[in-house]
């Protein structure tokens, strides 16, 4: 042991008294690192971001979703009483045991309007919900000026684009104005207690307000929904279609019983519509993970992967042929010093431990510095508007565009710049450790 102590402080030295030689491989190490975690980070958060949004949007990492058709309702998404206890049987035979589930009431683009002094908006979404079971989500969402909580059965939150536009504030009073499942108009008045300060596509036109009073303006069961959603304690997309699988049979179980009607499990936006335009008569109960939806940025993220993995590459060639030439230089000036030190009684193990820890440590400081700078990058792009680039709002978290650290993407990155960094140097470490010693006196190349 004391051997190997000595052996792991003369290669500290060393690496202190060829400092210089080993800066290019320094520069080349801590300059690919940063990038690929740059890179990656920033692509993680990206999705992290989009994640979150559609998290709160369709609220649920599985949404069950009641399909609405040839009842004469005008209605397009429906669960009644029977759909919604066959659904939680379900979910806990399946064992899913998620956080939270939520419930909540859909009307959907052009059967809604809001009129506010002489001024009337068309929405894209009149959310119904429960304000207590769904606080965690209003919890996590970004009001322009301060909310009023709690909220009451008259309460509305309003996206701030349409407040704006409207002049609404906090503090006024509406008129909700709604087609009923029956065809006719309904109005109720509502008091705004927020507004949603969010412009994305998943905020844009869309107000909240609580799900018996919108059940009523619609002429629905107070019970009544249109989705049940389910938040998972590890939102990860391939925990969510793994228990998403386990739901599904054993809803199967209750189709089988005759309890509901049951459609196929569905992984995109195509295999979705085509599911939706075939005919049947009822409620046809579906399940979707978010991934299902989002479809349409799964592949444009899927594109910044298959950069993400050509930046890859291209950083640790780099890495490769940094490390591979600077070495081969770094050892043939030491041949020399090598051979002294095979001549005092070092073997070759010796020197190989010797090399190696001076490799691994430059390795270590090295991807701190990279780290080091890959934060400075990441805190620069966050300041950086991208107000100019129409829908971006999805990508970024309270107006910025943050990165996404965790432990497991920092671990792949240090371990694929490592491993290329030990392959390069790995060989020319035997050859010298190997060489006869009068080789190694006489300089002779590697």
């Amino acid at each position: 042991m004391e051997k190997q102590f000595a052996l792991f402080k003369l290669g500290i030295k060393y690496l202190l008294r060829y400092r210089r030689r080993y800066g290019f491989l320094f520069a080349a190490l801590v300059f690919g690192f940063a990038v690929i975690t740059f890179i990656t980070t920033t692509k993680d958060g990206m999705y992290d971001s989009v994640y979150f949004a559609a998290q709160a949007h369709y609220a649920g990492d599985i949404v069950a979703v009641g399909h609405e058709s040839g009842s004469g309702m005008n209605i397009s998404h429906l669960l009644q009483q029977n759909e919604i206890d066959a659904i939680l049987r379900a979910a806990e035979v399946a064992g899913i045991n998620p956080e939270h589930i939520v419930k909540r009431t859909l009307l959907g683009f052009e059967w809604s309007v809001i009129h506010f002094n002489g001024i009337a908006v068309s929405l894209r979404h009149v959310v119904g919900s429960d304000w207590d079971s769904q606080a965690f989500l209003f919890d996590r969402m970004a009001f322009y000026g301060e909310p009023v909580f709690p909220a009451s059965d008259n309460s509305i939150f309003v996206s701030a684009p349409v407040a704006r536009h409207m002049g609404l504030q906090v503090g006024d009073s509406l008129v909700l104005e709604v087609d009923t499942v029956w065809g006719q108009r309904n109005t109720g008045v509502f008091v705004v207690h927020g507004l949603i300060d969010n412009a994305s596509f998943f905020a844009y036109h869309k107000v909240y307000v609580p799900r018996v009073t919108l059940n009523r303006l619609l002429l629905l069961d107070d019970n009544d929904s249109s989705t049940i959603g389910f938040f998972l304690d590890n939102p990860t997309p391939a925990n969510a279609e793994r228990n998403r699988q386990l739901l599904q049979n054993a809803l199967l179980q209750e189709a089988e019983a005759g309890n509901l009607l049951l459609g196929p499990l569905v992984h995109n936006r195509y295999e979705l519509e085509t599911e939706i335009n075939r005919s049947w008569n009822g409620i046809k109960l579906m399940l979707y993970t978010l991934p299902v939806y989002l479809s349409e940025i799964s592949e444009l993220l899927g594109a910044m992967d298959a950069i993400t993995y050509f930046l890859y590459a291209m950083m640790l060639v780099i890495i490769f042929a940094s490390a591979a030439v600077t070495y081969k230089l770094i050892l043939h000036e030491r041949t020399m010093e090598m051979g002294i030190m095979r001549a005092v009684g070092f073997y070759g193990g010796d020197l190989r431990m010797v090399l190696w820890v001076e490799i691994i440590v430059l390795a270590l400081i090295s991807l701190i510095v990279g780290f080091l700078v890959s934060l400075i990058l990441s805190g620069i792009v966050s300041r950086i508007s991208f107000a100019w680039f129409p829908s971006f709002e999805i990508f970024m978290r309270d107006g910025r565009l943050l990165p996404l650290y965790t432990a497991g993407r920092l671990l792949f990155n240090s371990g694929l710049a490592f491993a290329v960094l030990v392959l390069a140097t790995l060989v020319p470490s035997f050859r010298v450790s190997t060489k006869k010693l009068t080789g190694l006196l006489s300089g002779e190349p590697l």
